[in-house]
């Protein structure tokens, strides 16, 4: 899927367009796949489909295995009489924007609601499929649904602050809690059960459109998330469950103290002593959902930067190795063929090109990063073919708005580049310099695709809050614009085969 000329668009879920304040997996995305095979791509990238917990974020997910309840089409809940008509009625919520607080009180009021009714449904098959589900995915969703039940009932404090012998994850504990907690429980295991299945069905309307779907697996999990807290062992604690050791990036030309992400660090050893088979099993997941896998940050499965924890910055920290070449072994060994795209943004040193190269992963090229002076990315000319090249990411700016707040110098740098006077139509400059390049595979973020400013930008990596809440406005996605990216898909030859 990506040795050879293709394209596509980067959009998360929670971006699509509604009037249900934030997206939804049903009609709304079907008809976003249809207009991708309208536009003539073959690529669909999303971020991280985990159900979010601090900042919102999908990158800081309560699990590294389930889907995000947040984003279960209501409608597929009412056609199966788990919701009437009358429930459907959203408030006045924006419609260019997630106010995350507000939708998911309202989406948790139905959820409820959908359960209870499934609990005393009839429906042919359903039960059936339902217990079929959980027996398929027990060996992380029954932690997982205890995890979030019991995340509720002590009132979203993180598990090492809950009751001593749960939070060690102590068998009797297990057990009494889960009686206790058992409609909750079974609440849960609904959603994931309504996510997989609707997800599932996207994948599928996808496919038979000839539209590929891209997900992500972030390298680093959630301190307080069901992951950790059901394999302690598996990371960097003390008894308390505290990290003693953290994730984050040193101090660079960025920052002067570096990044501390705070996620805590494996125990690689303890991976490896079990043949990483808890690698095998998020990704082979991941591979469940999607069919292509960006493993971010992958710098650090070569080397990572490790702080000690309770530092207040990332200055203090180390290079400590990865696992490199062995879980790779092991996740080729495993799961057969990596369909991997390599996140190797940054200051990448030879051994981290080496470990890509020896499994022939793609790496990423971000156009953004190509002009100025100090610019640590090559210019499209230089590309390798086995790349995926990007406008910009998540992370970045939209084109417009990196073109606005450039330096003169990046600015005359790139419009000289790219053979412009202005820059009145820089995003789609851009996207035609991406097209045009000599990568395999193109992907633009949906803001460039509509000429948008920063005010459209995902995410301030620099900042805690505010951010993963952009939406496209219903309507913004129009056959010109569909046109307009088929005719440069067609004329750089990236059009997919069937098309």
């Amino acid at each position: 899927m990506l040795d050879t000329r293709s394209s596509g668009i980067l959009l998360h879920p929670t971006s699509l367009p509604g009037s249900r304040g934030i997206g939804e997996i049903g009609a709304q995305a079907r008809a976003f796949v249809d207009w991708l095979a309208e536009a003539g791509q073959s690529l669909w990238q999303v971020l991280p489909l985990g159900p979010t917990g601090y900042g919102d974020s999908p990158y800081q997910s309560f699990s590294s295995f389930a889907g995000n309840p947040l984003l279960i089409d209501l409608d597929d809940l009412a056609a199966d009489s788990y919701l009437t008509v009358a429930d459907l009625a959203a408030p006045p919520f924006p419609i260019d924007m997630v106010d995350f607080g507000p939708v998911i009180e309202w989406k948790k009021t139905l959820f409820a609601k959908a359960a209870a009714a499934f609990k005393q449904s009839q429906r042919p098959g359903h039960r059936a499929a339902f217990e079929q589900f959980c027996d398929t995915h027990a060996a992380w969703l029954d932690a997982y649904a205890l995890y979030a039940a019991l995340k509720d009932r002590f009132g979203g404090a993180a598990w090492p602050t809950w009751e001593p012998a749960i939070a060690r994850h102590e068998p009797a504990a297990l057990a009494s809690w889960g009686r206790a907690l058992g409609g909750e429980v079974l609440r849960i295991k609904f959603l994931q059960w309504q996510f997989f299945r609707q997800w599932g069905a996207l994948r599928a309307y996808a496919r038979a459109k000839g539209i590929h779907i891209i997900g992500d697996v972030p390298i680093f999990v959630a301190h307080d998330s069901a992951d950790v807290w059901q394999s302690p062992d598996l990371f960097h604690l003390d008894d308390a469950g505290k990290p003693t050791a953290v994730a984050g990036v040193p101090p660079d030309y960025f920052s002067a103290t570096g990044q501390l992400w705070g996620n805590p660090l494996y125990r690689w050893d303890a991976h490896a002593a079990r043949g990483f088979d808890w690698w095998t099993a998020r990704v082979r997941a991941a591979l469940e959902l999607v069919d292509i896998v960006r493993m971010d940050h992958f710098r650090g499965f070569e080397a990572y930067w490790e702080v000690p924890g309770g530092e207040p910055t990332a200055i203090n920290g180390r290079w400590a190795p990865g696992p490199g070449a062995a879980l790779f072994d092991a996740l080729r060994a495993n799961l057969g063929g990596l369909p991997i795209i390599a996140e190797d943004l940054g200051v990448i040193t030879p051994p981290v090109v080496a470990l890509r190269e020896r499994y022939g992963l793609p790496g990423m090229k971000i156009l953004q990063f190509a002009f100025g002076a100090g610019a640590d990315n090559p210019l499209p000319h230089t590309f390798e073919r086995r790349c995926v090249a990007y406008t910009g990411t998540h992370d970045n700016d939209t084109a417009l708005g990196w073109f606005a707040a450039a330096s003169d110098e990046a600015r005359r740098h790139a419009l000289d580049y790219l053979g412009k006077d202005d820059g009145r139509d820089f995003a789609w400059d851009l996207i035609r310099a991406g097209m045009m390049s000599v990568a395999d595979t193109f992907v633009a973020p949906m803001q460039d695709v509509l000429s948008l400013g920063t005010g459209a930008r995902m995410n301030f990596p620099s900042k805690a809050s505010g951010n993963w809440g952009w939406r496209m406005t219903p309507g913004a996605a129009t056959p010109a614009v569909a046109a307009r990216l088929r005719h440069l898909t067609a004329l750089y030859g990236r059009l997919p085969r069937m098309a």
